[in-house]
């Protein structure tokens, strides 16, 4: 399975506003674009969907730029997923035909898996396993 360009870049990007949670000041387009190698039209699209998505606000002026809407242990790997790409492993097509009900099943079940997981990741979560992975020779 293919994690999609647009989910990634957006738990790239929501990593970064929570590695500045605390601290309260909006992050420009810019520095999200340069720190997360994000291309800044692109960028803006997504802020636009987690903004909507209620994860992220956004604040005008020489001052202005993106924080979390919540803070970073109250946003969850499930949440971005549910809002870049909706359902986490939809299911569709044709479950018919002798295999189609016991098929369905088993991806049922590990849908469950995988959303129980995603549930398990917060932002505070994902952005400090960033920061503690560090190479050293």
């Amino acid at each position: 399975m293919k994690i999609p360009v647009k989910l990634d870049y957006s738990c790239r990007i929501l990593c970064e506003l929570a590695r500045h949670y605390e601290h309260g000041e909006p992050v420009r387009i810019d520095d999200l674009s340069k720190v997360e190698a994000v291309p800044a039209n692109f960028l803006a699209q997504i802020l636009g969907e987690l903004k909507n998505a209620k994860l992220v606000v956004s604040r005008r002026g020489v001052q202005g730029g993106f924080l979390l809407a919540r803070a970073p242990d109250q946003i969850t790997l499930f949440d971005v997923v549910q809002a870049i790409e909706g359902d986490l492993m939809e299911l569709s097509g044709n479950f018919d035909g002798k295999s189609g009900r016991k098929l369905k099943q088993i991806w049922n079940e590990i849908r469950g898996a995988a959303v129980a997981r995603a549930r398990d990741y917060t932002l505070e979560a994902m952005a400090a396993k960033v920061e503690a992975e560090m190479y050293y020779i």
